[in-house]
Protein backbone atom coordinates (compact mmCIF):
# COMPACT_ATOMS: atom_id res chain seq x y z
CA UNK A 1 0.00 0.00 0.00
CA UNK A 2 1.54 3.48 -1.00
CA UNK A 3 2.46 5.70 1.74
CA UNK A 4 0.22 9.04 2.42
CA UNK A 5 1.95 11.86 1.21
CA UNK A 6 2.02 16.22 1.59
CA UNK A 7 -1.36 16.84 3.70
CA UNK A 8 -2.62 13.54 3.84
CA UNK A 9 0.46 12.52 6.84
CA UNK A 10 -1.61 14.58 8.98
CA UNK A 11 -4.88 13.22 8.18
CA UNK A 12 -6.95 11.30 10.57
CA UNK A 13 -10.07 10.96 8.85
CA UNK A 14 -11.63 7.36 9.88
CA UNK A 15 -9.65 7.23 13.16
CA UNK A 16 -11.07 6.57 16.33
CA UNK A 17 -9.61 8.42 19.33
CA UNK A 18 -9.91 8.09 23.22
CA UNK A 19 -9.06 11.19 25.28
CA UNK A 20 -8.97 10.76 28.69
CA UNK A 21 -10.07 13.53 31.49
CA UNK A 22 -11.42 15.61 28.59
CA UNK A 23 -14.58 17.48 30.03
CA UNK A 24 -12.61 20.63 30.14
CA UNK A 25 -8.92 22.35 29.76
CA UNK A 26 -5.81 20.21 28.42
CA UNK A 27 -8.30 17.59 27.39
CA UNK A 28 -10.83 19.14 25.59
CA UNK A 29 -8.46 21.46 23.71
CA UNK A 30 -6.62 17.94 22.56
CA UNK A 31 -9.65 16.36 21.86
CA UNK A 32 -10.81 19.85 19.45
CA UNK A 33 -7.25 18.85 17.56
CA UNK A 34 -7.79 15.59 16.99
CA UNK A 35 -11.49 16.24 15.82
CA UNK A 36 -10.29 18.91 13.78
CA UNK A 37 -7.72 16.86 12.00
CA UNK A 38 -10.72 14.12 11.15
CA UNK A 39 -10.99 11.87 13.83
CA UNK A 40 -14.04 10.80 15.79
CA UNK A 41 -13.21 11.50 19.30
CA UNK A 42 -14.62 9.57 22.49
CA UNK A 43 -14.36 12.00 25.56
CA UNK A 44 -13.82 10.64 29.23
CA UNK A 45 -14.49 12.37 32.40
CA UNK A 46 -16.00 11.25 35.49
CA UNK A 47 -18.99 13.59 35.55
CA UNK A 48 -21.62 12.44 33.14
CA UNK A 49 -23.35 16.29 32.97
CA UNK A 50 -20.06 18.19 32.03
CA UNK A 51 -18.93 15.36 29.98
CA UNK A 52 -21.88 15.19 27.68
CA UNK A 53 -22.07 19.32 28.01
CA UNK A 54 -18.54 18.74 26.42
CA UNK A 55 -19.81 16.39 23.67
CA UNK A 56 -22.72 18.93 22.68
CA UNK A 57 -20.04 21.44 22.25
CA UNK A 58 -17.55 19.83 20.45
CA UNK A 59 -19.77 17.92 17.97
CA UNK A 60 -21.46 20.99 17.07
CA UNK A 61 -17.68 23.67 16.95
CA UNK A 62 -16.03 20.62 14.74
CA UNK A 63 -19.19 18.86 12.98
CA UNK A 64 -17.16 15.43 13.75
CA UNK A 65 -18.89 12.64 15.02
CA UNK A 66 -18.20 12.91 19.57
CA UNK A 67 -19.31 10.31 21.83
CA UNK A 68 -19.00 10.58 25.69
CA UNK A 69 -17.94 7.69 27.84
CA UNK A 70 -17.59 8.47 31.77
CA UNK A 71 -15.52 5.98 33.49
CA UNK A 72 -13.19 6.22 36.52
CA UNK A 73 -9.98 5.38 34.68
CA UNK A 74 -8.23 4.63 37.92
CA UNK A 75 -10.69 1.87 38.55
CA UNK A 76 -9.43 -1.15 36.34
CA UNK A 77 -12.42 -3.14 36.30
CA UNK A 78 -15.01 0.35 35.09
CA UNK A 79 -11.56 0.42 32.03
CA UNK A 80 -11.88 -2.70 31.00
CA UNK A 81 -15.67 -2.68 30.85
CA UNK A 82 -15.70 1.27 29.14
CA UNK A 83 -12.48 -0.31 26.55
CA UNK A 84 -14.88 -3.36 25.49
CA UNK A 85 -17.88 -0.96 25.20
CA UNK A 86 -16.19 1.33 23.05
CA UNK A 87 -15.46 -1.05 20.55
CA UNK A 88 -17.72 -3.44 20.58
CA UNK A 89 -20.24 -0.38 20.40
CA UNK A 90 -18.68 2.14 18.14
CA UNK A 91 -15.41 0.76 16.58
CA UNK A 92 -11.78 -0.15 17.16
CA UNK A 93 -9.94 2.66 19.14
CA UNK A 94 -6.76 3.35 16.72
CA UNK A 95 -5.61 6.36 19.10
CA UNK A 96 -5.76 7.01 22.96
CA UNK A 97 -4.32 9.82 24.60
CA UNK A 98 -3.66 9.34 28.75
CA UNK A 99 -4.84 12.67 29.74
CA UNK A 100 -6.25 12.27 33.23
CA UNK A 101 -4.13 14.10 36.10
CA UNK A 102 -4.24 15.75 39.08
CA UNK A 103 -1.97 18.04 41.44
CA UNK A 104 -1.15 18.61 44.70
CA UNK A 105 0.78 21.23 46.39
CA UNK A 106 2.31 20.54 49.77
CA UNK A 107 5.57 20.39 51.33
CA UNK A 108 6.83 16.94 50.95
CA UNK A 109 7.75 16.57 54.61
CA UNK A 110 3.92 17.29 55.52
CA UNK A 111 2.46 15.23 52.34
CA UNK A 112 0.19 12.06 53.67
CA UNK A 113 0.74 8.97 52.04
CA UNK A 114 -2.73 8.60 51.19
CA UNK A 115 -2.08 12.20 48.83
CA UNK A 116 1.23 10.70 47.23
CA UNK A 117 -0.56 7.61 46.14
CA UNK A 118 -3.82 9.80 44.90
CA UNK A 119 -1.32 11.64 42.92
CA UNK A 120 0.65 8.77 41.54
CA UNK A 121 -3.16 6.52 41.17
CA UNK A 122 -4.33 9.46 39.01
CA UNK A 123 -1.77 10.58 36.90
CA UNK A 124 1.24 7.16 36.36
CA UNK A 125 -1.37 4.36 37.14
CA UNK A 126 -4.60 5.25 35.19
CA UNK A 127 -1.75 5.73 32.40
CA UNK A 128 -1.35 1.74 32.67
CA UNK A 129 -4.97 0.62 32.85
CA UNK A 130 -6.15 2.27 30.26
CA UNK A 131 -2.84 1.99 28.20
CA UNK A 132 -3.02 -1.88 28.32
CA UNK A 133 -6.77 -2.31 28.02
CA UNK A 134 -6.54 -0.13 24.47
CA UNK A 135 -3.44 -1.69 23.40
CA UNK A 136 -4.73 -5.14 23.52
CA UNK A 137 -6.92 -4.79 20.82
CA UNK A 138 -4.00 -2.66 19.09
CA UNK A 139 -1.64 -5.12 19.28
CA UNK A 140 -4.37 -7.54 17.36
CA UNK A 141 -4.99 -5.34 14.61
CA UNK A 142 -1.02 -4.69 14.64
CA UNK A 143 -1.63 -0.69 14.62
CA UNK A 144 -2.18 2.01 16.47
CA UNK A 145 -1.14 5.06 18.34
CA UNK A 146 -0.90 6.42 22.05
CA UNK A 147 -0.02 9.54 23.67
CA UNK A 148 1.11 10.16 27.47
CA UNK A 149 0.52 13.65 28.59
CA UNK A 150 3.73 14.21 30.65
CA UNK A 151 5.01 17.66 31.29
CA UNK A 152 8.17 19.11 31.94
CA UNK A 153 8.10 17.83 35.36
CA UNK A 154 9.11 14.90 33.81
CA UNK A 155 12.59 16.27 34.02
CA UNK A 156 12.63 19.33 36.67
CA UNK A 157 11.45 19.59 40.15
CA UNK A 158 10.22 22.14 42.03
CA UNK A 159 9.41 22.81 45.55
CA UNK A 160 6.12 21.38 46.87
CA UNK A 161 5.01 19.19 44.35
CA UNK A 162 7.44 16.62 44.55
CA UNK A 163 4.73 13.85 44.45
CA UNK A 164 3.06 14.72 41.16
CA UNK A 165 6.99 15.21 39.48
CA UNK A 166 7.58 12.14 40.57
CA UNK A 167 4.39 10.19 39.25
CA UNK A 168 5.14 12.64 35.58
CA UNK A 169 8.81 11.10 35.67
CA UNK A 170 7.23 7.65 36.33
CA UNK A 171 5.48 8.23 32.94
CA UNK A 172 7.86 9.13 30.91
CA UNK A 173 9.58 5.52 31.55
CA UNK A 174 6.21 3.98 31.32
CA UNK A 175 6.35 5.49 27.65
CA UNK A 176 9.27 4.09 27.48
CA UNK A 177 8.74 0.37 28.52
CA UNK A 178 5.11 0.56 26.42
CA UNK A 179 7.00 1.27 23.30
CA UNK A 180 9.65 -1.42 24.27
CA UNK A 181 6.60 -4.16 24.91
CA UNK A 182 4.68 -3.22 21.85
CA UNK A 183 6.65 -1.40 18.93
CA UNK A 184 7.46 -4.62 17.31
CA UNK A 185 3.23 -4.82 17.19
CA UNK A 186 2.78 -2.16 15.29
CA UNK A 187 2.31 0.66 18.01
CA UNK A 188 3.81 3.69 18.58
CA UNK A 189 3.53 4.98 21.84
CA UNK A 190 4.86 8.60 23.04
CA UNK A 191 5.06 11.20 25.76
CA UNK A 192 3.61 15.11 25.22
CA UNK A 193 5.15 17.10 27.65
CA UNK A 194 3.39 20.80 27.95
CA UNK A 195 5.52 23.83 30.04
CA UNK A 196 3.08 25.78 32.01
CA UNK A 197 0.14 26.35 30.14
CA UNK A 198 -2.77 28.67 30.96
CA UNK A 199 -6.37 26.62 32.81
CA UNK A 200 -8.73 26.97 34.91
CA UNK A 201 -6.02 24.74 37.27
CA UNK A 202 -3.22 27.19 36.86
CA UNK A 203 -5.17 30.51 37.03
CA UNK A 204 -4.45 31.09 40.55
CA UNK A 205 -0.93 30.92 39.56
CA UNK A 206 -1.48 33.08 35.78
CA UNK A 207 -2.56 35.80 38.53
CA UNK A 208 0.11 35.66 41.17
CA UNK A 209 2.31 38.64 39.63
CA UNK A 210 5.25 37.27 40.90
CA UNK A 211 5.00 33.68 39.90
CA UNK A 212 3.43 34.76 36.31
CA UNK A 213 6.88 37.29 36.35
CA UNK A 214 9.05 34.26 36.76
CA UNK A 215 7.58 32.16 34.42
CA UNK A 216 8.03 34.70 31.51
CA UNK A 217 11.79 35.65 32.61
CA UNK A 218 12.03 31.59 32.61
CA UNK A 219 10.78 30.30 29.55
CA UNK A 220 12.95 31.71 26.68
CA UNK A 221 9.98 32.14 24.60
CA UNK A 222 8.71 34.83 26.98
CA UNK A 223 5.06 33.96 27.86
CA UNK A 224 2.91 30.76 29.31
CA UNK A 225 1.93 28.23 26.79
CA UNK A 226 -2.09 28.42 25.65
CA UNK A 227 -4.18 24.84 25.16
CA UNK A 228 -3.66 25.40 21.36
CA UNK A 229 0.08 25.22 21.64
CA UNK A 230 0.14 21.89 22.22
CA UNK A 231 -2.52 20.16 19.44
CA UNK A 232 -0.26 20.84 16.43
CA UNK A 233 2.81 18.58 18.17
CA UNK A 234 -0.56 15.93 19.37
CA UNK A 235 -2.01 15.41 15.90
CA UNK A 236 1.41 14.30 14.69
CA UNK A 237 2.28 11.88 16.94
CA UNK A 238 -1.61 10.47 16.30
CA UNK A 239 -0.92 10.27 12.59
CA UNK A 240 0.90 8.89 9.94
CA UNK A 241 4.06 11.72 9.61
CA UNK A 242 4.96 10.41 13.31
CA UNK A 243 5.08 6.50 12.67
CA UNK A 244 8.86 6.02 13.19
CA UNK A 245 8.80 7.98 16.06
CA UNK A 246 8.54 6.00 19.37
CA UNK A 247 9.28 5.93 23.06
CA UNK A 248 10.00 9.52 22.89
CA UNK A 249 8.55 12.66 25.44
CA UNK A 250 8.55 15.71 23.35
CA UNK A 251 8.21 19.06 25.60
CA UNK A 252 6.21 22.11 24.24
CA UNK A 253 7.58 24.00 26.92
CA UNK A 254 9.02 27.42 25.00
CA UNK A 255 12.41 26.26 25.42
CA UNK A 256 12.04 26.11 29.35
CA UNK A 257 13.81 22.73 29.83
CA UNK A 258 16.04 23.97 27.35
CA UNK A 259 17.94 26.75 29.02
CA UNK A 260 19.32 26.94 33.12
Amino acid sequence: MRSPTGSALFDLTGRLALVSGSSKGIGLALATGLAEAGADVVLNGRDPEALHTARAALAERTGSTVHAMPFDVTDEAAVRRAVQEIEDGIGPLDILVNNTGVQHREPLLDVRAADFERVLKTNLTSAFLVGRAVARGMVERRRGKIVNVCSVQTWLARPGIAAYAASKGGLAMLTKGMCAEWAGSGLAVNGLAPGYVVTELTRPLVDDPAFDSWIRGRTPAGRWAAVEDLVGTLVWLAAPASDFVNGQVIAIDGGLTAVI
